[in-house]
Protein backbone atom coordinates (compact mmCIF):
# COMPACT_ATOMS: atom_id res chain seq x y z
CA UNK A 1 0.00 0.00 0.00
CA UNK A 2 1.49 3.34 -1.02
CA UNK A 3 0.75 6.74 0.45
CA UNK A 4 1.76 10.14 -0.95
CA UNK A 5 2.06 13.15 1.30
CA UNK A 6 3.54 16.64 1.22
CA UNK A 7 6.21 16.88 3.92
CA UNK A 8 7.30 19.89 5.95
CA UNK A 9 8.90 18.55 9.13
CA UNK A 10 12.71 18.50 9.20
CA UNK A 11 12.93 14.75 9.82
CA UNK A 12 10.55 14.01 6.92
CA UNK A 13 12.45 16.29 4.54
CA UNK A 14 15.78 14.74 5.57
CA UNK A 15 14.35 11.24 5.05
CA UNK A 16 13.82 12.14 1.36
CA UNK A 17 17.50 12.81 0.79
CA UNK A 18 18.68 9.30 -0.19
CA UNK A 19 16.14 9.13 -3.03
CA UNK A 20 16.50 12.79 -4.08
CA UNK A 21 20.30 12.41 -4.18
CA UNK A 22 19.87 9.90 -7.00
CA UNK A 23 18.58 12.78 -9.15
CA UNK A 24 20.51 15.63 -7.54
CA UNK A 25 23.90 14.13 -6.51
CA UNK A 26 25.48 17.60 -6.50
CA UNK A 27 23.39 18.54 -3.42
CA UNK A 28 25.13 17.18 -0.35
CA UNK A 29 23.21 15.79 2.59
CA UNK A 30 24.50 18.49 4.94
CA UNK A 31 22.92 21.27 2.83
CA UNK A 32 19.78 19.44 1.68
CA UNK A 33 17.45 20.34 4.57
CA UNK A 34 18.43 24.01 4.56
CA UNK A 35 18.03 24.30 0.79
CA UNK A 36 14.62 22.60 0.79
CA UNK A 37 13.39 24.74 3.68
CA UNK A 38 14.45 27.92 1.84
CA UNK A 39 12.62 26.75 -1.28
CA UNK A 40 9.52 25.87 0.77
CA UNK A 41 9.47 29.48 2.00
CA UNK A 42 9.32 30.45 -1.70
CA UNK A 43 6.43 28.12 -2.61
CA UNK A 44 8.20 24.80 -3.21
CA UNK A 45 6.49 21.64 -2.01
CA UNK A 46 8.11 18.26 -1.40
CA UNK A 47 5.98 15.14 -1.78
CA UNK A 48 7.02 11.61 -0.85
CA UNK A 49 5.53 8.30 -1.84
CA UNK A 50 5.82 5.77 0.98
CA UNK A 51 5.30 2.04 0.62
CA UNK A 52 5.40 0.02 3.83
CA UNK A 53 7.17 2.92 5.53
CA UNK A 54 9.94 3.25 2.93
CA UNK A 55 10.25 6.23 0.61
CA UNK A 56 10.02 5.00 -2.98
CA UNK A 57 9.52 8.23 -4.93
CA UNK A 58 10.01 11.95 -4.30
CA UNK A 59 8.73 15.03 -6.14
CA UNK A 60 9.57 18.67 -5.63
CA UNK A 61 7.15 21.09 -7.26
CA UNK A 62 5.59 24.52 -7.14
CA UNK A 63 2.51 26.27 -8.45
CA UNK A 64 3.44 29.22 -10.66
CA UNK A 65 1.53 31.72 -12.71
CA UNK A 66 3.09 33.52 -15.65
CA UNK A 67 2.08 35.07 -18.96
CA UNK A 68 3.41 32.20 -21.08
CA UNK A 69 1.56 29.34 -19.38
CA UNK A 70 -0.95 30.82 -16.98
CA UNK A 71 -1.38 29.02 -13.67
CA UNK A 72 0.50 25.74 -13.78
CA UNK A 73 2.27 23.19 -11.65
CA UNK A 74 6.00 23.02 -12.37
CA UNK A 75 7.85 19.87 -11.34
CA UNK A 76 11.38 20.74 -10.22
CA UNK A 77 12.33 17.23 -9.16
CA UNK A 78 10.78 13.81 -9.80
CA UNK A 79 12.68 10.65 -8.95
CA UNK A 80 11.93 7.07 -7.97
CA UNK A 81 14.45 5.06 -5.98
CA UNK A 82 16.65 3.17 -8.45
CA UNK A 83 15.90 -0.14 -6.71
CA UNK A 84 12.15 0.44 -7.03
CA UNK A 85 11.78 1.55 -10.63
CA UNK A 86 9.29 -0.07 -13.06
CA UNK A 87 7.03 -1.00 -10.15
CA UNK A 88 4.45 1.77 -10.62
CA UNK A 89 5.77 4.21 -8.01
CA UNK A 90 6.80 6.87 -10.54
CA UNK A 91 3.48 6.55 -12.34
CA UNK A 92 1.60 6.88 -9.04
CA UNK A 93 3.58 10.00 -8.13
CA UNK A 94 3.07 11.52 -11.59
CA UNK A 95 -0.68 10.85 -11.46
CA UNK A 96 -0.82 12.36 -7.97
CA UNK A 97 0.93 15.51 -9.27
CA UNK A 98 -1.61 15.78 -12.10
CA UNK A 99 -4.48 15.46 -9.62
CA UNK A 100 -2.83 17.99 -7.29
CA UNK A 101 -2.51 20.44 -10.20
CA UNK A 102 -6.16 19.99 -11.15
CA UNK A 103 -7.41 20.45 -7.59
CA UNK A 104 -5.33 23.64 -7.29
CA UNK A 105 -6.81 25.20 -10.44
CA UNK A 106 -3.77 24.68 -12.65
CA UNK A 107 -4.33 24.45 -16.38
CA UNK A 108 -1.07 22.64 -17.12
CA UNK A 109 1.78 20.61 -15.65
CA UNK A 110 5.35 21.35 -16.81
CA UNK A 111 8.82 19.96 -16.20
CA UNK A 112 12.28 19.98 -17.73
CA UNK A 113 14.32 16.83 -18.18
CA UNK A 114 18.03 16.49 -18.91
CA UNK A 115 18.78 15.55 -22.50
CA UNK A 116 20.60 12.41 -21.35
CA UNK A 117 17.67 10.98 -19.31
CA UNK A 118 16.23 8.73 -22.02
CA UNK A 119 14.32 6.49 -19.60
CA UNK A 120 12.62 9.52 -18.08
CA UNK A 121 11.73 10.78 -21.55
CA UNK A 122 10.08 7.45 -22.43
CA UNK A 123 8.16 7.66 -19.15
CA UNK A 124 6.95 11.23 -19.79
CA UNK A 125 5.95 10.50 -23.37
CA UNK A 126 4.08 7.42 -22.11
CA UNK A 127 2.23 9.75 -19.74
CA UNK A 128 1.09 11.74 -22.81
CA UNK A 129 3.37 14.72 -22.20
CA UNK A 130 4.46 16.70 -25.25
CA UNK A 131 7.91 18.09 -25.95
CA UNK A 132 7.02 21.77 -26.34
CA UNK A 133 10.34 23.57 -26.49
CA UNK A 134 14.01 23.78 -25.66
CA UNK A 135 15.40 24.91 -22.35
CA UNK A 136 18.47 27.13 -22.61
CA UNK A 137 20.90 27.94 -19.77
CA UNK A 138 23.83 30.26 -19.27
CA UNK A 139 26.21 29.66 -16.39
CA UNK A 140 27.08 32.98 -14.74
CA UNK A 141 29.84 31.77 -12.41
Amino acid sequence: MSDITVVNAAEDISACYPVMAQLRPHVNEKDFLERVRKQISEGYRLACLYDNGAIKSVAGFRIIENLAMGRHLYVDDLVTDENSRSKGYGAAMFDWLVDYAKTHSCGQLHLDSGVHRFGAHRFYLGKRMDITGYHFALALE
